[in-house]
């Protein structure tokens, strides 16, 4: 069977573009870059041919027709981007071009000649790979006749075409269409669209390749970050079950609860859910699995929605659980924001970037619940089935803490609904009045492919840390199941 020869690609130096675009943009070919004013046009064409530079070794041109070489140094300096040292090394050449409309509109007659001469000598004097145009609409924007326009637009992509270089070009997106003069992106090889929204008052940056000519890519809207450390896309949105599956087994952290569990632990690279209402010992539970992560020698990532880290550290030090060496170590990273800081797609791209720096073998997010105020029960279900699956692929052991709403709620409760099929392993906490007097109790719902104790059982919580009742141990009951 003859085979189908795939196009030749370069990197995007965007972080998880090159998954998305299944290797990177098409090599010697126009890339469009597309979207409305501050969506992040301008930091995409930047960060491309500065990683190109850095980590491929191929030179660029940077062409701007609105800002100047200073000014692009500048704003690009708080995100580790040199552009100074760059072109001092003659890696990088800078050109600001500037369009006077007023000169084309004084002789009616304007043409690309200037343009590919400057362009010309520029790509030849540094033997850039790569080159850069921001933004397409300031270079026509004096032209007033649209058929000399577009054959002006044909003439640039196929003469940059010619010249071997990848080139992307940044586009305005037009009222109905995806670029002001609407011929870019049909003549362009590759379109992506950037898009800036903001729902209820949370703003999220996403991406979606429009179309990519001879190659395979991912279609679907991705979410994009710009931080400190420039672009950043997730490119997972659904994700095949074909992970491995661990028979080893890992601590809960705590000895009794191990005890529970037929093979003494949770199995490993697995994600266990924890639910119950406010003050069944949820957080401290997830402490004893942060503490035993650690005591392994294991790197811990713990997601906090409701508590600072010192207060975190504070609280769980009032029952002998003391985390403060394992951060100082840097084997522990607490991580605590509101959820309405972003989005969820965010939060699930901060995840993942946490992921690649610090490289953990567990990840508590305490608690899920407070998603739901930034997203519906079916939008949390999506980005947790998209966490797990992560997580999953990774090896990685994780925690999940959910508050349910009120006494007395049960698995229709909206997030538990979202994840509890998800979990391996359900441990679900009550807190009760027994003859006046406070009655914490623990049972295990449910641990896919492990026997465990199958009653519910009794504990306190005191200075020395949580307690299980003697009545309602493994040892007087032979009560336990298979699930």
């Amino acid at each position: 069977m003859q085979q189908t020869a795939s196009i030749a690609k370069v990197s995007t130096g965007i972080e998880g573009l090159d998954e998305v675009t299944s290797g990177g943009f098409p090599r010697g070919r126009p890339v469009l870059i597309c979207g409305s004013a501050g969506c992040g046009k301008t930091l995409f064409g930047i960060q491309f041919l500065v990683k190109g530079i850095v980590e491929s070794d191929e030179p660029g041109v940077f062409v701007s027709f609105e800002e100047t070489s200073i000014d692009l140094t500048n704003n690009v300096a708080s995100l580790g981007f040199d552009l100074d040292k760059l072109t001092s090394e003659g890696k990088l050449r800078i050109d600001h071009v500037q369009i006077e409309r007023s000169e084309i509109e004084e002789t009616g007659e304007y043409d690309l000649e200037g343009l590919f001469i400057r362009l010309n000598y520029a790509i030849d004097a540094i033997g850039a790979k790569r080159v850069v145009l921001d933004t397409i609409e300031s270079l026509f924007s004096g032209m007033q006749n649209e058929g000399l326009l577009r054959a002006e637009i044909r003439r640039l992509f196929g003469w940059l075409k010619e010249k071997g270089v990848t080139t992307v070009i940044t586009g305005e997106r037009g009222n109905n269409t995806l670029t002001r003069q609407g011929l870019e992106e049909y003549v362009s090889d590759c379109v992506i669209l950037l898009d800036f929204r903001v729902v209820d008052q949370i703003a999220t940056r996403r991406l979606r390749i429009v179309k990519y000519r001879g190659s395979t890519h991912g279609t679907n809207e991705y979410p994009f970050l710009i931080d400190e450390n420039g672009i950043s896309v997730i490119p997972i949105t659904s994700l095949k079950l074909d992970y491995g599956a661990s028979s080893d087994v890992i601590s809960t952290g705590l000895p009794p609860l191990d005890a529970l569990f037929k093979k003494g632990g949770f199995y490993k690279g697995g994600s266990t859910l924890i639910s119950g209402t406010a003050g069944t010992a949820k957080t401290i539970l997830a402490g004893y699995f942060a503490l035993g992560s650690c005591l392994r020698n294991e790197r811990v990532l713990l997601f906090s929605f409701e508590e600072a880290p010192d207060q975190t550290i504070r609280n769980l030090l009032t029952i002998g659980i003391d985390l403060r060496p394992y951060i100082d170590s840097k084997l522990l990273l607490i991580h605590a924001s509101r959820p309405t800081l972003y989005g969820l797609e965010m939060h699930l791209l901060v995840v993942n970037k946490l992921l690649v720096e610090f490289k953990p073998k567990a990840v508590i997010v305490d608690p899920i619940s407070s998603l739901v105020s930034v997203g519906s029960p079916l939008e949390v279900k999506a980005m947790l089935v998209r966490l797990i699956d992560t997580l999953k692929i990774h090896k990685i052991n994780a925690l999940f803490t959910c508050l349910m709403s009120r006494i007395g709620s049960t698995a229709d409760d909206g997030t538990i609904e979202a994840v509890s099929s998800l979990a391996d392993n359900w441990l679900f906490l009550q807190n009760e009045l027994v003859d006046s007097k406070r009655q914490r109790s623990m049972l295990i719902v449910k641990s896919r492919g492990m026997e465990h104790y199958n009653d519910s059982v009794n504990f306190t919580i005191s200075p020395a840390g949580i307690s299980f009742a003697a009545s309602s141990t493994p040892a007087t009951s032979n009560s336990a199941n298979g699930k």
